[in-house]
C-alpha cells in the first residue's frame, strides 16, 4: 500500500463542477493542477463523468481513479471529485452543503436559469466551502451567513465598489476582534 495514502491529511477535494442537463459546464473549479492541466482535458473528464452519471440513479461513481459524488436538480448536475482514497462521506457532506446553500440563496429554485442569474453568489458559496481543495465548511447555514448573501438584498453586481470595500473592511475588523 502506498505510504502517502496512510499519512493523515486534511480532507481535500480535487474538483467541483456543475453541469447542465446536456453536460455543458456552468461552473468548474479544479484544485489539483496536475490532475487535468488543460481546459480540453477538464472538459473531456466532465463529459466522461456526465455520460456515466446522468442516467444513473446512484450518488457515487468511480472513474479514472477518482471518487465522484453527485446530485441532480431539475436541469443541473452537481459534482464533487476526490481521490480514490478520499472519504466518501466527507465528499457527500461538501456536495450537500453546496446544494443546500444554493437552495437557500436561490429560494429553493435550484435550476439552470436561476443559477446563471446568480453566478456571483454561486462562486462565493463554493469559495466558502472549499479553499485550495481543503474543505473549510460543511454547514449550509454557516456558509450562507458567511457569504451574507440574501435574495432580498441587491446582488453583488449592483453594489458599488465603495460598498464592497466597506463590507470587506467590516468583516476583517470583526475577524481581528474575535
Amino acid at each position: 500500500m502506498d505510504s502517502a495514502a496512510l499519512e493523515p491529511s486534511l480532507y481535500t477535494v480535487k474538483a467541483i463542477f456543475i453541469l447542465d442537463n446536456d453536460g455543458n459546464r456552468l461552473l468548474a473549479k479544479y484544485y489539483d493542477t496536475g490532475l487535468y492541466p488543460s481546459m480540453k482535458e477538464q472538459r473531456s473528464f466532465e463529459k466522461n463523468v456526465f455520460n456515466k452519471t446522468h442516467k444513473a440513479d446512484n450518488e457515487i461513481a468511480f472513474l479514472e481513479g477518482m471518487t465522484i459524488v453527485y446530485k441532480s436538480s431539475i436541469d443541473i448536475f452537481f459534482y464533487v471529485v476526490g481521490s480514490a482514497q478520499e472519504n466518501e462521506l466527507m465528499l457527500m457532506a461538501v456536495l450537500n452543503c453546496l446544494f443546500d446553500s444554493l437552495s437557500q440563496i436561490l429560494r429553493k429554485n435550484v435550476e439552470r436559469r436561476c443559477l446563471l442569474d446568480n453566478m456571483d453568489g454561486v462562486f462565493l458559496v463554493v469559495d466558502e466551502i472549499i479553499d485550495g481543495g481543503v474543505i473549510l465548511e460543511s454547514d449550509p447555514q454557516q456558509v450562507v451567513e458567511k457569504v451574507n448573501y440574501r435574495a432580498d438584498e441587491n446582488p453583488l453586481s449592483e453594489q458599488s465598489v465603495a460598498q464592497v470595500l466597506q463590507s470587506a473592511k467590516e468583516q476583517i475588523k470583526w475577524s481581528i476582534l474575535k
